[in-house]
């Protein structure tokens, strides 16, 4: 089997909303819901099943700090991924001087269409403005 190459994709956003504002939004499944993917539950034993077209992708909240950063790994589907699993990671950050919040996105995929991939992320984050009203 070919080894598939991961890519990590950056993207910063700025955001008008306060970080306690939009945490519960990268964090929560109700949260990411609403703007992240179509449909976003949590398992008891704490495993995220996000869902877009029909198509599901299962994820554990491997790190986290509060009003900071949450970071997802999918969960492996194949023993290369169990070394380097695909994980996205959603950071707020605030610059002191203008106060202006930032989104920063980090998402490690297989994915190689960076062009699709800024897309996607552009419109998901829009999304978000939308419903945090910022």
């Amino acid at each position: 089997m070919a080894t598939t190459t991961k890519n990590l994709f950056t993207a910063d956003y700025e955001i008008h909303a306060s970080i306690k504002m939009l945490y519960p939004y990268i964090q929560t499944a109700g949260g990411l819901a609403e703007w992240f993917a179509e449909n976003v539950t949590i398992s008891p034993e704490k495993v995220f099943t996000f869902t877009w077209d029909n198509e599901q992708h299962r994820a554990v909240l491997a790190a986290h700090r509060t009003n900071h950063f949450a970071r997802f790994e999918y969960l492996p589907e194949t023993k290369e991924d169990q070394k380097n699993p695909s994980y996205f990671e959603l950071r707020l950050e605030v610059n002191e001087l203008t106060q202006t919040t930032f989104l920063k996105v980090s998402d490690y995929s297989d994915f190689d269409d960076m062009d699709e991939l800024q897309d996607l992320w552009d419109s998901l984050v829009e999304k978000l403005r939308e419903v945090v009203g910022g």
